[in-house]
């Protein structure tokens, strides 16, 4: 299955002077698999030690030398590593932070040698207090599920990829293709983008088997509950995992989750699945000014979950009914803005953890909501995902006029538009929000 990451992969590899990668997300997004994947067609051999099934490798790194490092590792696997030829791979580097520190020496004293760390539980090791991230010398790498995008090459679509990226508004999208692009879409808004799932649907064209590999990996993630931080009650996660998928696109409240507990006790939890990468918070912003960062308010946000798939399969949303009604509007709409959440993450900078946000103003009689808040170089672009005509997004128009700004867009289930400030995208081309505003009239 090829990931988009692998290209960038291959371009950091490439360089002439490179630091050591340290790849981050949630257990089960394809993290093993994509490294091991470029290691074997761009190295002559490749070291994989995975300190949670091998833990007698942590002894390698009772020292942070890494020539000492590398003669240990190279004697207990019984492998050559040479610089410039060999890839070591250090996974679930979580288990031993001492290879998380060692890290930082590699790109001083062996910055010939490819190195990358990865790590599903990687957070709750950078995040202890007692934990010195060696900033500078190590560089991050985020990856997410698989995009709409990687499932259509997963099902061997190329020709559709290549015509969705060479979409444009003069020339619009051909009323036959854009059902057949629905019609997939369908598909990814039951399978997801868990790579686990894509497989066994490639092999296997059948939707409601995926039901089995969801459950699998929802049952994954539970097990993994008890290795997160001791302090967090495991009641209090298993009840936030399993409400957040019905809660998606909603501003969050504690007394929704369990109107008996007290916020601070809740708040460990969430905090908790969210440096698991399971769920991801999308703070109110002002959208005063740039950074968007600089103008949130952390007390009011709205939650995603990890992967859309797994909504679909939480929520109990029946299969017919995905394969039929209009996807903007399915679970009151929360699929659609799981779906836009998740290919906006998808396609965001990989080394750079991305967050999302949204504006929302409440005046007595005059509430209004717009769904994302995002930059394009300079330009502050707010985002709607709706059904109906242009005259209907009264929020929009209300951010676009308090703003004064001259550009708004709306995702629906229709064709691509564009009307009087507003821009108006099919679902399936979130990707390409970039390249079309840049093509669209001053």
């Amino acid at each position: 299955m090829y990931r988009f990451a692998q290209q960038t992969l291959i371009d950091w590899c490439k360089q002439k002077q490179f630091k050591p990668l340290l790849l981050r997300g949630a257990r089960q997004v394809g993290k093993s698999y994509l490294v091991e994947n470029f290691a074997k067609s761009h190295f002559d051999s490749y070291v994989t030690i995975n300190f949670e099934f091998n833990r007698k490798f942590q002894t390698c790194f009772n020292t942070l030398d890494p020539s000492k490092i590398v003669n240990l590792i190279s004697t207990m696997a019984n492998q050559d590593i040479i610089p410039g030829k060999t890839l070591l791979f250090l996974d679930e580097i979580q288990e031993c932070p001492n290879a998380i520190l060692a890290l930082r020496y590699f790109k001083e004293k062996m910055p010939k040698l490819h190195v990358i760390g990865a790590g599903s539980l990687l957070e709750f090791t950078l995040n202890k207090s007692e934990f010195r991230m060696p900033v500078g010398r190590i560089q991050s790498f985020y990856l997410t599920p698989c995009s709409f995008y990687e499932f259509l090459l997963a099902k061997g679509k190329r020709k559709l990829l290549d015509y969705l990226t060479n979409v444009t508004l003069a020339e619009g999208i051909d009323a036959g293709l854009h059902g057949l692009l629905l019609d997939e879409l369908r598909e990814y808004f039951v399978l997801g983008g868990m790579p686990e799932v894509i497989a066994g649907f490639v092999n296997d064209p059948d939707l409601r088997r995926a039901h089995t590999a969801q459950a699998s990996l929802i049952e994954y993630y539970r097990k993994d509950f008890g290795k997160y931080d001791d302090k967090v009650k495991l009641d209090y996660l298993q009840s936030l995992f399993d409400k957040i998928p019905n809660l998606i696109g909603q501003k969050f409240k504690y007394v929704n989750i369990d109107p008996h507990a007290l916020s601070r006790d809740l708040k460990p939890a969430l905090q908790a699945l969210i440096d698991a990468g399971l769920v991801y918070p999308t703070y109110h912003t002002s959208a005063s000014n740039l950074p968007l960062q600089s103008t949130i308010n952390e007390r009011i946000f709205k939650l995603f979950f990890l992967d859309i798939g797994l909504v679909s399969y939480m929520s109990q949303v029946d299969i017919e009914t995905l394969m039929s009604e209009n996807l903007i509007m399915l679970n009151r709409g929360q699929l659609a803005e799981q779906f836009v959440h998740q290919e906006l993450l998808a396609h965001s900078r990989v080394y750079e953890k991305t967050h999302l946000y949204y504006w929302q103003r409440e005046k007595a009689g005059s509430t209004a909501e717009v769904d994302f808040i995002i930059n394009i170089g300079t330009k502050i672009i707010p985002i709607e995902v709706k059904a109906g005509k242009t005259g209907r997004l009264k929020a929009l128009q209300i951010f676009l006029n308090e703003k004064k700004l001259n550009l708004g867009i709306r995702v629906w289930q229709n064709q691509l538009a564009y009307h009087e400030r507003i821009l108006s995208i099919p679902l399936y081309l979130v990707a390409e929000i970039p390249l079309l505003i840049r093509t669209l009239p001053n």
